[in-house]
């Protein structure tokens, strides 16, 4: 089957710049237009590198025209989702200054490509991250450096077009991230805490877990993802958004409107799509 395919370096012929800048136009007019990707669906296919290439560049793209980077969203944390897109690590993408909403927030359905959410939790980082060497930096060592966590809904633009395994699709597609809803900061972040998250869709849970435990189930990721970065000349920074990774797969909305994240000691988050 083909999620049993990891992807490599060799499942391609290497693209070029001019090959990378003419994608990188396309794929930002298509996620503007709520049809993303549409050049999967023609055959294309990238390795981990092109991907994440190919993702910077319509990153670069964005920031041309006003938009700022406010943080990171980290996903396929399991190793379960990781082999199912033919991956062996995590996936990242880039969180937009245009594209954070706060709790309460009526968005334009019309707006996403079969928007799908998770439920999740954010956090914010404080001056602390500066003293933090990514290079060496455990889970633990990131503690410090949390200013608050929030309940979160992220949302997705769960079109995949290409032949699976969608990995490299998954990372070009700024791992499908489409926006992130955020409840209130809870900014007492020290000492372990248990709590659950329920997602649910116009008043039925549809997605829940008992027993997460803070910290350790939420910043597993955080040093893969600091280091990632690094290698690319880049840091975590004062203020930024990290969504740390959900527990399940994006859950489609179909024909439902209202979004609720709950959260017993972290507090709640809702949307409308209308």
């Amino acid at each position: 089957m083909g999620q049993e395919h990891a992807l490599t370096e060799e499942d391609t012929a290497p693209l070029d710049n001019t090959d990378v800048a003419t994608l990188a136009e396309r794929m930002l007019a298509d996620y503007d237009n709520a049809t993303p990707g549409t050049v999967f669906a023609e055959g294309l296919r990238l390795s981990a590198t092109e991907a994440w290439q190919l993702q910077s560049a319509v990153a670069s793209l964005r920031e041309q025209r006003g938009e700022q980077v406010i943080g990171y969203k980290i996903g396929c944390v399991f190793a379960g989702n990781q082999k199912m897109m033919g991956l062996t690590h995590p996936a990242w993408g880039r969180l937009w200054s245009t594209e954070l909403h706060e709790s309460g927030v009526r968005l334009d359905k019309a707006s996403y490509s079969n928007p799908s959410m998770e439920a999740e939790f954010g956090i914010t980082l404080s001056d602390a991250i500066n003293d933090i060497d990514p290079g060496k930096a455990t889970p633990d060592d990131f503690l410090p450096a949390v200013e608050a966590i929030y309940p979160a809904i992220e949302i997705h633009n769960l079109t995949l077009r290409g032949e699976a395994p969608h990995g490299h699709e998954l990372l070009a597609n700024n791992a499908i991230h489409a926006g992130v809803v955020r409840g209130a900061p809870v900014a007492d972040v020290q000492g372990t805490r248990t709590t659950d998250l329920k997602l649910i869709y116009d008043g039925t849970t549809v997605d829940e877990w008992d027993n997460l435990s803070w910290p350790n189930d939420m910043l597993t990721a955080i040093s893969w993802l600091a280091g990632e970065l690094a290698d690319l000349g880049k840091r975590l920074r004062p203020g930024d958004l990290l969504l740390t990774g959900a527990w399940g797969p994006p859950i489609p909305m179909d024909g439902r409107t209202h979004v609720d994240v709950t959260s017993t000691a972290f507090g709640n988050v809702s949307a409308d799509f209308v």
